[in-house]
């Protein structure tokens, strides 16, 4: 299992190789071992040919590069997570430029019930704090994984406020581990460790280089089932990572501000274009989500109560993103007509509900 992470990682090493390339290479060749052993498999990759092939030449001086890398980060209590291991976000691996290779500090579960991101400006006003601290301890009840990027403002209050109501965070680095940006953070990212963590995708040594913090955008939306904008100009990684989450289907919500505030023009032009739920409170979110304790209960008590074919959707539909009516149709050996029927049974149980490109998911 370790020489296959070697291999894993010295995939995300290769030269012109970013997320989308090494998956088309998983794709074609099977595994990360494959691409480094059989260079006449990755000529015939569209997009790679021979001379990628030739080039590959130097890849057992890689393939030492990851060994110690992956040597050093297990000595440092880093772990390696690969995109078919179980413990991989579920959530995330659905994304087209998912990474491949993720890194993993402290205890935190990649692939909890229910999860948001909580982003919003660097420049964060009391009112934005203060919101956002409000808004996280309405969602303590529902043991909700709060996800951001460690960053001053909005971030950093969201980490703050999950560690102080025992709620399990998870911060995303734009840079490795070998230094935690901003350095100030230090402190909350370490007492983030009990419960959450921290994630990222650079390798050990990376820094904070421009170009990292918008790539980080893309894991914070993809693992996260919606995404909550405080305060946020009109541009911006808190506008990058909404348009991302509105991208992968995920729910966008909003915290409205004055039309003069420039730190709230982001979430005015969100709210206004329709792309994000207006937000004044945790019960907006709940209530949108479907996290209300009662109907969880009385959905718990539906799913003992049910038998034959709606049983069976249900279980067919456990522990998966949403999905087309035809996919669950093919799965379950039934027609689309009679797969139609009984999700239209099941949403008006509230045991599913219709999603954005006629998909379903449970609720």
């Amino acid at each position: 299992m370790e020489d296959q992470m070697i291999y894993n990682i010295a995939l995300t090493k290769l030269p012109g190789v970013g997320a989308k390339r090494a998956r088309t290479l998983l794709s074609y060749c099977g595994s990360a071992q494959a691409v480094f052993d059989t260079p006449s498999m990755v000529a015939e990759v569209p997009g790679f040919g021979e001379s990628y092939a030739k080039g590959m030449k130097d890849s057992d001086s890689i393939l030492k590069i990851a060994e110690k890398e992956l040597n050093d980060l297990e000595k440092k209590g880093i772990r390696a997570v690969f995109l078919s291991d179980p413990d991989y976000p579920r959530r995330l691996r659905n994304i087209p430029d998912s990474p491949i290779v993720l890194y993993q500090k402290g205890n935190a579960d990649l692939n909890p019930t229910r999860t948001i991101a909580v982003v919003g400006t660097r420049n964060a006003t009391d009112y934005g704090r203060l919101i956002t601290e409000q808004i996280i301890d309405g969602l303590a009840a529902y043991d909700v994984t709060i996800i951001s990027g460690l960053a001053f403002g909005i971030d950093v209050t969201a980490h703050r406020r999950a560690v102080e109501k025992g709620l399990p965070t998870i911060g995303v680095m734009g840079t490795g581990f070998g230094q935690i940006y901003p350095s100030y953070h230090r402190g909350v990212a370490n007492q983030m460790l009990e419960k959450g963590g921290l994630l990222t995708e650079f390798s050990y040594e990376k820094g904070p280089e421009r170009e990292h913090f918008p790539m980080r955008n893309r894991i914070i939306a993809g693992m996260s089932d919606a995404v909550l904008v405080v305060e946020s100009a009109a541009k911006g990684g808190s506008m990058i990572t909404a348009e991302l989450a509105l991208g992968y289907d995920r729910d966008v919500f909003a915290v409205p501000g004055r039309v003069t505030d420039p730190f709230a023009a982001g979430c005015n032009q969100l709210i206004r274009h329709h792309k994000a739920f207006m937000v004044r409170n945790s019960e907006d979110i709940v209530r949108n989500m479907n996290w209300d304790i009662q109907k969880t209960a009385r959905q718990a008590s539906l799913f003992a109560t049910l038998e034959g074919p709606e049983k069976e959707v249900v279980e067919l539909m456990k522990g998966r993103e949403a999905s087309y009516t035809d996919e669950l149709a093919v799965e379950a050996g039934m027609t689309s007509g009679e797969m139609a029927s009984y999700l239209l049974i099941l949403e008006l149980k509230g045991i599913v509900k219709a999603v954005p490109g006629n998909k379903y998911l449970l609720t």
